[in-house]
């Protein structure tokens, strides 16, 4: 599709359900009646609604001035012609594209949440984008397999029977899966073969009626942020507002991506210089790490139990020399390897992409800017704090940094309380 259409184009893969003739289901336009209900908003000021959907097609055509008529400043092709992981990073534009004249700064610590709040979700989409939608009758292994071959990190999940998309699959699901039926390499874990998706979402006492936590294309990139912090979610759609098809996973990457396009062009709030250590952003106590020896068995145990998505790998001198990540374990189904969770984590790297340049540190005394520099620039989800002999002191994550940037950026001195700080060095 050329460029100068004014069009997003989602193309879109369905797995799982078949029907007599091999095909997958698409219900007609308008038949379906259930709804996407976001959870956790009551009494926020949210504008995520509950909204009526479609099953999705094969591709869909939005044009631009539908979904967002008054937009003057920017055509967000212009910003990404990539997918949210791939390498490169976003074009800056000349300040005469932006028009700021809308934006009201009432104190300059406000200024980023003021802008975000003046910018549709629509405007982050890249022109050309996949979606891949996972049948809840799709078996668990097949499923993680597509999630690999696909090169993506969450899938949609589309319950047939109710007509209704239902939630979502993550690499976090896998996780859990395998540290809950792995027992050694000489057993099978016959759930991960039999398992189909609706079955593990009933093992883990999901609930199918509250549906899909998701945002329409012509909110706020400001809801955007709340939803993701206020429901502690890595991935959330964003739905048209008219059919309710999905468009987008939007993440909080893509989201410091966009925002950082921005940072020279708008006026620059004091504690963008001020050090690490002097903001109440990240974790600085209570640690998880692994070491080069850790069993892959124990890694996923504390991924699980401590609501983290990456571990410092230390070695014997409490240096740090790497990291692994939630995303680093989908390799496991990419090599077949999951039968054997007892092998050390740095067997488990042994995969990894020649791509990979290894851990990201900062120390706490380098300034906001710094440290949101070096996450875009690297295009990584989390810094790993260190002091000068490189042992670990912290975690700063996407999520901390748009949760000071966007939600309390008044909040400009050091919390007493590190434990009233979240554990959230977050980000699959």
């Amino acid at each position: 599709m050329s460029q100068d259409t004014g069009k997003r184009r989602v193309s879109l893969m369905n797995f799982g359900r078949r029907d007599k003739k091999g095909k997958s289901p698409s219900p007609a336009r308008g038949s379906a009646k259930s709804q996407l209900s976001p959870r956790g908003l009551q009494g926020t000021k949210s504008r995520a609604q509950s909204i009526p959907f479609t099953s999705p097609s094969l591709s869909i055509d939005i044009p631009s001035s539908d979904l967002h008529p008054s937009r003057s400043f920017l055509t967000p092709k212009h910003l990404f012609a990539d997918n949210d992981n791939a390498p490169g990073s976003p074009h800056s534009l000349p300040s005469s594209h932006l028009n700021l004249s809308s934006l009201s700064v009432t104190t300059p610590e406000m200024t980023y949440a003021n802008f975000v709040k003046t910018r549709k979700c629509y405007d982050i989409i890249p022109t050309s984008s996949k979606l891949v939608v996972f049948d809840t009758q799709l078996h668990v292994k097949k499923a993680f397999f597509a999630l690999v071959y696909n090169g993506v990190r969450a899938a949609p999940l589309w319950d047939h029977s109710a007509q209704n998309y239902v939630g979502m699959l993550t690499i976090s699901d896998f996780i859990q899966i395998l540290f809950k039926y792995y027992k050694s390499p000489l057993v099978e874990m016959d759930e991960l073969e039999e398992h189909r998706l609706a079955t593990w979402r009933s093992v883990l006492g999901m609930d199918s009626a509250r549906g899909l936590i998701a945002i329409p294309a012509t909110s706020s990139i400001y809801d955007a942020v709340r939803l993701l912090l206020e429901n502690r979610i890595h991935r959330l759609p964003v739905v048209d507002p008219v059919s309710g098809n999905a468009l987008y996973i939007l993440t909080h990457k893509r989201i410091l991506r966009y925002l950082d396009i921005f940072l020279e062009e708008l006026p620059r709030p004091g504690f963008m210089d001020q050090s690490l250590d002097s903001l109440p952003i990240g974790t600085f106590t209570d640690i998880a790490t692994v070491t080069p020896n850790t069993p892959v068995i124990i890694a996923l145990g504390l991924f699980v139990e401590r609501r983290v998505s990456a571990l410092p790998v230390i070695d014997e001198n409490g240096k740090v020399v790497d990291i692994y990540a939630k995303f680093d374990v989908i390799n496991l189904a990419a090599q077949r390897s999951y039968n054997n969770l007892d092998v050390s984590v740095s067997k488990a790297m042994d995969h990894r992409s020649d791509t990979f340049e290894g851990v990201v540190t900062c120390k706490s005394n380098e300034s906001l800017s710094r440290v949101i520099s070096k996450v875009v620039e690297a295009e990584i989800h989390r810094l790993v704090v260190v002091d000068d002999n490189f042992s670990v002191v912290g975690m700063v994550s996407l999520s901390d940094i748009l949760n000071f940037l966007i939600l309390n950026p008044t909040s400009t001195t050091q919390e007493k309380d590190n434990e009233s700080r979240p554990r959230s060095h977050s980000g699959e």
